[in-house]
């Protein structure tokens, strides 16, 4: 009989490839979405497949799933800072309230749970790189606290679940992560330079550049979640690629890669903006034997192959309608 896995926030980039990759692994797949950042068209080649449904869910409200579960992987949240700057709230409705409601579904299944955590508990780090010691430098009333600490209690939360009910739990730190099914317009910095290479436009750096990123592409990311879940480390862990590059630097990458001359416009740096974001995956090298593969180069031609096939509608949609969803 196929295990049976429950997976939050489906629609969205992380969470279709992650239905994707169950499905190759022989699961049968359950995904729930509220479709507020998440979008149908990256589940649209699944309709077909026996083993996946899809359920339209808010899990911040109660709810109920009838099927015996032996995994759970808990991806439901905005993720870019233009999505929780415009809908803090739901924000931090999913972090806590659907969180616990995903956590007490986990409970009375007895099945293992998996979190989607995020670098971004280091705030903006005082150590460089970030390993899973460092307990961060976040400010909880900044535009970007949000988020950060909607996770960070995610993280506190399902730690007392496990510590009081005996939870079986996983916590991955997710780093920078890119690829297909990225929203052109979710403001980061990749569907954000691609979409400004693809329209002629300058790429929009934001302070001198100065500030780094690490990227690691959405294959590895998929396989060191999976790693991940069937381990037996029920700590927090850094995933992502260790690979860092300037802003600066990645913009002229990019532009070289899209074979344009485009420009670069330099803005202010955003409040509590990280000026540097490196993983230590020393942890994820022992316990998993997992490391990225894929070089930033060939993620990046994948990438940028897979938005030029984009609408001309789509490629130039600068904003996302979260009324149509709240």
């Amino acid at each position: 009989m196929k295990k049976a896995v429950l997976i939050t926030g489906a629609a969205g980039f992380l969470g279709s490839h992650l239905c994707d990759y169950f499905l190759l692994k022989n699961y049968k797949v359950i995904g729930i979405d509220n479709l507020i950042t998440g979008n149908l068209k990256n589940l649209s080649h699944l309709e077909s497949n026996n083993n996946f449904e899809f359920r339209k869910i808010d899990i911040t409200y109660d709810f109920k799933i009838d099927e015996s579960l032996d995994f759970i992987l808990h991806f439901a949240s905005p993720a870019s800072p233009i999505d929780y700057l415009k809908i803090p709230l739901e924000t931090l409705r999913v972090g806590s309230l659907g969180t616990e409601n995903i956590l007490k579904i986990a409970l009375k299944n007895n099945a293992r749970i998996l979190i989607a955590s995020t670098s971004e508990v280091y705030g903006d780090p005082l150590e460089h790189p970030q390993n899973e010691e460092y307990c961060g430098n976040v400010d909880p009333v900044g535009p970007r606290g949000v988020y950060d600490e909607a996770k960070r209690f995610q993280e506190a939360l399902t730690t007392a679940y496990h510590t009081y009910h005996g939870l079986d739990i996983r916590i991955a730190r997710i780093f920078n992560t890119y690829g297909s099914r990225m929203r052109i317009n979710d403001g980061r910095a990749i569907p954000a330079f691609m979409g400004q290479v693809l329209r002629g436009e300058s790429l929009t750096v934001f302070g001198d550049g100065s500030q780094t990123r690490s990227f690691c592409y959405i294959n590895d990311m998929i396989e060191g979640i999976y790693k991940l879940l069937h381990s037996k480390y029920s700590k927090p862990m850094n995933l992502g690629n260790p690979e860092e590059i300037t802003l600066i630097n990645f913009a002229k990458e990019i532009i070289a890669l899209g074979g344009k001359n485009n420009k670069i416009l330099f803005k202010p740096l955003p409040v509590n903006d990280p000026i540097k974001r490196k993983p230590d995956i020393t942890k994820a090298i022992n316990i998993l034997n997992w490391e990225p593969k894929v070089s930033r180069k060939k993620g990046l031609e994948n990438t940028l192959n897979y938005f030029r096939k984009l609408s001309l509608a789509e490629l130039n949609k600068k904003e996302h309608n979260f009324t149509l969803h709240i």
